[in-house]
């Protein structure tokens, strides 16, 4: 009787622990695929919203109307709006405050922002440390249950007269699919982990150029306006 060396055939033929093994990593590639595809969307959404307000501010506008916009938009901010209002707010508290200095206020102001930024770092590496630990994980998974199967095959075999290879193979094949169901539970989550990663960086490099532009201008207004008042533009 010929053996089914179909992929179900040899699922269904696989021992118990081996079909656990290849359902969690079954259940570990669809859970980092959809967090693949959730945090590109994430990424792709948090740039474009920073390029589009960045542009915003760079225009011109006046920043206490900027502030308006930004604290009466409908959804949740984030990126370069996000920073904005922290630190716009915080600048406009503390020069209400009687008695605080330039220093002070910037003080508090980059502190605020820098709160901020930490959260929208915290934001965008969403998933990704899952991502990195299936890419580490996986292989190994695969590789106990290709252990556990040939180990299994080998064990059937002593218990035979004579081996042949159509004995073997079956059990050889099943226990190899764990082998490569870890591969491809592993390569697509290490790929978006770095790609990820890469991205992050840059959009956090962003955020902190923007941080340091937006915190010169509003020294700038500490300094040129009187105590008590905010910043009314983005210029000089």
């Amino acid at each position: 009787m010929s053996a089914d060396i179909s992929f179900f055939g040899l699922f269904m033929q696989a021992s118990l622990l081996v079909k656990a093994v290849m359902l969690i990593l079954l259940a570990l590639s669809v859970i980092s695929w959809t967090m693949i595809f959730k945090r590109a969307n994430a990424l792709n959404n948090a740039a474009k919203q920073s390029r589009a307000f960045e542009d915003r501010f760079w225009s011109g506008v006046d920043l206490s109307n900027l502030y308006h916009e930004v604290t009466h938009k409908v959804g949740e901010l984030s990126g370069s709006e996000s920073l904005f209002k922290a630190g716009f707010k915080e600048f406009a508290r503390s020069r209400k405050a009687n008695g605080s200095s330039s220093e002070a206020v910037m003080d508090a102001t980059y502190r605020s922002m820098r709160v901020s930024l930490s959260r929208e770092i915290d934001n965008l590496e969403t998933h990704l440390p899952f991502l990195a630990t299936v890419g580490s994980i996986s292989p190994y998974i695969g590789l106990f249950g290709t252990v556990w199967g040939i180990m299994n095959a080998f064990i059937a075999l002593g218990e035979v007269q004579q081996a042949t290879l159509a004995m073997v193979a079956p059990g050889i094949a099943e226990a190899l699919i764990a082998t490569a169901m870890g591969l491809f539970a592993a390569i697509p989550a290490v790929i978006a982990y770095n790609r990820f990663s890469h991205r992050v960086e840059k959009l956090e490099n962003n955020l902190h150029n923007f941080m340091e532009e937006f915190s010169a201008i509003l020294h700038r207004q500490a300094m040129n306006t009187p105590t008590g008042n905010t910043a009314n533009n983005n210029g000089a």
